[in-house]
């Protein structure tokens, strides 16, 4: 056999390999010390911890379907709390579609209990294995591990294989509880080469070895004539280097979640590879995703994608009636979107490549992100402005921090003006240009051009959105509150309170606003602009409450913001880890005037202040005027970043320190 033949196969597989591990780590060896610990030693809050994880991704060949990879994990949890029982859950994706279909198999799933003084094992029994549908292209198995309480320790492993080698799976060093031993190992031959991609703010160690392997290949071949052939049988040995790569983390604290955080999963201690050039003997290097314009080119070839693109006849008539006599872009391009959100619904399925394709989502009113912005993408062209598709990944995908064709899992259209860029996003019925989905606002995303040039598009808002407030009220001397409130957003504020609107009755709405206000009692409520998506949306009502002031020794305690009051700090972590992703700019802003009652004057009034960050960050201003029974109050609150980052935490920190301490600030009224 030819050396040229071992390479020829197409077909390729991911394997995961069976290790043999050190004597400390090795399933079915749980110990009673383990099993007594009542707490995690260095975190005493964990409710669980992961006393170790391994892992093996090796590239094996099979001469008959060519170079897999099998990925093969072992792992034991040690349960200290009833929070901790979701570990008994665990489950693990494969890619199931006709030219990609992997197996994933659970072996060796154990629990672990102390009863009275001796080990008592319970295996998992068939019927706690399952597969789950994800999507079109992915599925899931999951196992929920039996007999669980407080104390035990579950161990099991898994394996995964599948039909390509280009891929090595991801591997996270770092969980929301802590992790005492974690250990990755990758291992390919020569003829690949893997970039490693290390993401987090601690890092495993690692260490690299060149290991001498061989193949053996077995064929046979028959010789000589019809009655005298003989058949011979051939053994090939190919010897090769093989890489492998080991990564050891110990002691990895929990990663804790902050507020205002993208994804914490952008800031896990993890590895991934990207398979970067593949050099077969007697073939010429092969190059994969090296940089991102070599990335996004792959992407607009493929069939799903750039050929969706230039499909025709299935929309032409219909946008010429609707764009006669439209002549402006801003015009076009709010026709176009309105067009599509009005006829073709989302499925709620992700992905930059058609599921449906534009002609059969056009025609049956349905389809995926691709399906319905890419058609969105070739209207906006049709009608001569300038547009091209922008890749995204969503805040639940992560950012994409490094070129490789997995890092996207969305779509968003593009059109380019004089004054810059206008996004555009069809699936979501309230979204409008340069206001998308909350679940796009993702640092970054790519535009593709026809050429098949790209360029980085900034996908975070720059424009402020606002919340005001116009409220006056009257106090009475029981305490008791009567008072209008007009409420105005806008932009993404406007977004989320129509978001609001269609999740409840009017009804329930009213019911849930009440509670959240401090049990107050609403009438006369309105809403204006609520369809009017490029209006404000405008909330008005009238209000009475009895529990918004304090009386004490015949005083009058009261809030002037009442229900509106920030009074929680949300940054209280004495060092911030991850940047602070507000999502858009924003002003919130209150106009408050109160009338107090007759036979009362004030006592105290809050000081006015005024607080600003440095580089334009943001500002409060906090100015509060008595004449004679009327109190005037104006409230600023003003970020003007989507995005702070952790230099500036600290003074951000004190910002809203000083802001809540000025907002709880309270007026005191006193008998004349």
């Amino acid at each position: 056999m030819k050396i040229i033949r071992l390479f020829s196969l197409s077909a390729i597989l991911f394997v995961a390999t069976t290790s043999a591990f050190a004597q400390e780590f090795r399933l079915g060896k749980v110990s009673v010390a383990e099993l007594e610990q009542k707490v995690h030693p260095k975190d005493t809050s964990a409710v669980a911890a992961i006393l170790y994880k391994k892992g093996v991704s090796r590239l094996e060949f099979d001469q008959n379907e060519g170079f897999y990879m099998m990925t093969d994990v072992e792992t034991r949890i040690k349960i200290y709390k009833k929070e901790g029982y979701d570990w008994a859950n665990q489950e693990v994706w494969y890619y199931n579609y006709n030219s990609l279909k992997e197996r994933v198999f659970f072996t060796d799933a154990v629990t672990y209990n102390l009863v009275n003084g001796k080990v008592e094992k319970t295996k998992l029994k068939s019927d706690g294995s399952f597969d789950e549908v994800l999507s079109k292209y992915r599925g899931q198995k999951k196992i929920t591990m039996p007999n669980v309480k407080e104390g035990s320790v579950i161990e099991f492993r898994y394996t995964v294989r599948s039909p390509s080698d280009a891929m090595i799976r991801d591997w996270d060093f770092q969980t929301s509880i802590p992790v005492n031993y974690s250990e990755f190992k990758v291992a390919y031959p020569e003829y690949y080469v893997f970039k490693p991609r290390q993401k987090g703010y601690i890092f495993p160690k690692t260490t690299t070895l060149k290991n001498p392997k061989t193949i053996t290949i077995n064929s046979k071949e028959r010789a000589g004539g019809n009655y005298s052939a003989t058949t011979q049988f051939y053994t090939d040995k190919i010897d090769y280097i093989e890489t492998e790569v080991t990564y050891v983390a110990q002691d990895f604290p929990a990663l804790k979640d902050e507020s205002f955080v993208n994804n914490i999963n952008n800031y896990r201690s993890s590895v991934e590879h990207e398979l970067s050039l593949t050099h077969f003997p007697n073939r010429p290097i092969k190059e994969y995703s090296t940089d991102w314009n070599s990335v996004v080119r792959t992407i607009y070839e493929y069939e799903d994608f750039g050929p969706e693109l230039n499909k025709t006849g299935y929309f032409e008539e219909d946008l010429k009636k609707l764009l006669a006599g439209i002549n402006t872009p801003e015009e076009k391009m709010w026709v176009i979107l309105n067009h599509v959100k009005s006829n073709v619904k989302w499925n709620s399925y992700y992905g930059y490549g058609c599921d449906n394709g534009v002609k059969k989502t056009y025609k049956e009113k349905t389809g995926n992100v691709a399906d319905i912005n890419l058609m969105l993408t070739a209207m906006l062209r049709f009608s001569g402005l300038t547009a091209n598709p922008v890749l995204v990944s969503t805040r639940s995908n992560g950012i994409a921090f490094f070129p490789n064709r997995t890092a996207f899992n969305y779509v968003i259209a593009a059109v380019e003006t004089p004054n810059g860029y206008i996004l555009l996003d069809a699936t979501d019925k309230y979204a409008t240009p340069n206001i998308l989905p909350f679940r796009v606002l993702n640092w970054m995303g790519r535009l593709i051009r026809k050429d098949g040039s790209s360029e980085e598009i900034d996908l975070m808002p720059t424009k402020t959105s606002n919340d005001i407030v116009f409220m006056n009220y009257d106090i009475d001397a029981g305490g008791k509150v009567t008072g209008q409130t007009r409420r105005q957003c806008s932009d993404y504020n406007a977004m989320i309170a129509r978001e609001n609107f269609e999740k409840l009755k009017e009804e329930e709405y009213l019911e849930k606003l009440e509670n959240n206000s401090n049990k107050i009692e609403i009438k006369e409520y309105s809403r204006t602009n609520e369809k009017e998506l490029l209006a404000p949306t405008v909330e008005t009502y009238s209000f009475t409450g009895n529990n918004l002031c304090e009386l004490i020794g015949g005083k009058i305690y009261v809030n002037p913001m009442l229900f509106f009051t920030k009074d929680k700090n949300p940054f209280k972590q004495e060092v911030r880890e991850y940047p602070v992703d507000f999502g858009y700019p924003f002003l919130d802003k209150y106009n408050i005037t109160i009338k107090i009652p007759e036979g009362f004057t004030v006592e105290t009034l809050p000081t006015a202040v005024v607080y600003n960050m440095e580089n334009n960050l943001g500002s409060f201003k906090f100015n509060i005027v008595a004449n004679e029974n009327i109190l005037q109050l104006s409230i600023v609150h003003q970020i003007n970043k989507a995005i702070v980052g952790t230099d500036e935490y600290e003074m951000l920190k004190d910002y809203y320190k000083g802001m809540i301490a000025k907002q709880t600030e309270k007026i005191v009224l006193k008998r004349i």
